[in-house]
């Protein structure tokens, strides 16, 4: 039995397995879609073998914060956009975010080892999802972060997991949990916009002042400045540095009038308390990752041939 394009990609829509399996299974099947479905499902591991070499640096950022207050993020990638879209593909990375907060593994091998929360263990829902959907999945990527008593957790997801971040707080004196929240989906959403890369001026490293006060220093100079005064605008430079990369020091987005620290003590005045930023995590979907290009007509048209 003959078969088109459009089969394929009706059996793509159908599975979410790739289109070079779907037209393999098609052509096995002679265009039986139900024992093109069963061949598919009989591939298995050595379909996810296949697929582990293939660039995987699509796919989502997911962050969870449980009932006790403890959070977890994960970066899972695919190769394609498309299949980060796909329902099957975003439950998976839902479910090991879930597994990576209840087991809080040291490592991503650990992580891989831990129990799956519909059976098995994440490494053997991988593969599933390998074979069912049909592209390369890893989980690239996770971090734990523990809730508490005084400790407040809070994510927020941009673009549908293009970014996502985790902000904790520590407080005393407060106990408004939706404000709190509140201020912490505030200073996520500030993260996840102006990409800060450090919580604040003591985090950053001793080395990175030091090259950056001699880079400005020698801009100064250049600029004519006598060395006593440039030593002075340099000082001044080095703040604004601050105010660019630390996240506290940042004009907060939604009034950038002030600070974030000038907002969060603001908050806490307000509220009767202290608050204080205690950490936060910014995972980008893909960063540092070589992607892959590619023509989706063209490989339908290669595919067909």
């Amino acid at each position: 039995m003959a078969f088109t394009a459009k089969d394929v990609m009706r059996l793509r829509e159908m599975t979410g397995v790739g289109m070079m399996d779907c037209k393999k299974a098609l052509t096995d099947s002679d265009g039986d879609f139900d024992r093109a479905i069963e061949i598919l499902r009989e591939k298995g591991l050595a379909a996810a073998a296949k697929k582990a070499n293939r660039i995987a640096a699509e796919g989502i950022v997911y962050a969870y914060v449980a009932e006790n207050g403890d959070a977890a993020m994960v970066e899972v990638n695919s190769e394609t956009d498309f299949v980060a879209r796909n329902p099957e593909f975003q439950a998976f990375v839902e479910n090991v975010a879930k597994a990576a907060n209840a087991a809080k593994p040291a490592d991503v091998e650990a992580l891989s080892a831990c129990a799956y929360p519909d059976g098995g263990t994440v490494e053997d829902a991988r593969k599933d999802k390998v074979l069912t959907i049909g592209e390369n999945i890893q989980v690239r990527r996770f971090v734990t972060i523990p809730g508490g008593e005084g400790i407040l957790n809070d994510s927020y997801i941009h673009m549908g997991g293009k970014i996502g971040v985790i902000v904790t707080l520590k407080t005393e004196g407060i106990n408004d949990k939706a404000a709190l929240t509140e201020l912490a989906h505030d200073i996520a959403l500030q993260a996840a916009a102006m990409n800060p890369q450090w919580l604040n001026p003591e985090a950053v490293p001793a080395e990175t002042v030091a090259k950056e006060k001699e880079i400005l220093m020698a801009q100064t100079m250049e600029e004519g400045k006598p060395e006593n005064v440039a030593a002075r605008i340099v000082e001044g430079r080095i703040k604004k540095f601050y105010q660019e990369n630390c996240l506290i020091e940042q004009a907060f987005v939604k009034e950038n009038k002030i600070s974030v620290k000038q907002h969060v003590a603001n908050v806490a005045k307000e509220l009767g308390g202290s608050i204080e930023v205690a950490s936060f995590v910014r995972f980008e979907k893909g960063e540092g990752l070589a992607k892959r290009e590619e023509n989706f007509a063209e490989e339908i048209a290669k595919l067909m041939k």
